[in-house]
């Protein structure tokens, strides 16, 4: 039941968002498209049941930067306004559209990168891809990133075996309110 209830509060939530920060999404596009001259990003996640799917964010990194896990990647490769765009997390805004879509929740394990094994064999390990991935969650509010896979994957277990709809709102609260920094670049 609390699965029904939460996929209908990321219908609900992910509606209202992107109605409500569509200025906001289009001023950040138009700020990227001068940024790096392609503000969209896409790219291949790992999704519920290791099924693909594309993951959209605004760009916070140069176009030629290499398609690897964020603390796989140099530090140089982030713009000015990608800095920006991650340290508000407003670089997470147009994943509504993935959470609408039902290719994620609002609260779960972040998406990997298919080549990101380690990660992929100790979530797996931890049935981790029984769910649907999220924005935000245990691991994120906590920092801890995808540098350390066995710790992640074992809080996105906790995470999973512990979530209540109070445990969602906490999460999402959390995540608004600015606990947690994001993944570690080099």
């Amino acid at each position: 039941m609390t699965q029904v209830v939460i996929r209908l509060l990321d219908i609900i939530f992910s509606i209202f968002g992107l109605l409500i920060g569509l200025p906001i999404l289009l001023i950040l596009t138009i700020v990227g498209w001068f940024d790096t001259g392609s503000p969209i990003f896409r790219q291949q996640r790992v999704g519920r049941h290791q099924k693909p799917f594309t993951l959209v964010k605004l760009r916070t990194m140069k176009k030629d930067t290499a398609h690897v896990a964020s603390h796989l990647a140099s530090a140089a490769s982030i713009t000015r306004f990608g800095r920006f765009l991650r340290r508000t997390k407003l670089d997470e805004l147009p994943q509504l559209w993935n959470v609408l879509k039902g290719d994620m929740s609002l609260v779960g394990p972040r998406p990997c990168l298919y080549n990101q094994i380690e990660l992929i064999t100790e979530r797996t390990n931890r049935n981790v891809f029984d769910v649907k991935p999220g924005i935000t969650g245990l691991a994120q509010i906590n920092e801890i990133d995808m540098s350390t896979p066995e710790l992640l994957a074992e809080t996105d277990a906790k995470m999973i075996r512990e979530l209540t709809l109070l445990n969602y709102f906490k999460y999402i609260f959390h995540t608004a309110t600015g606990k947690g920094a994001g993944d570690r670049v080099l």
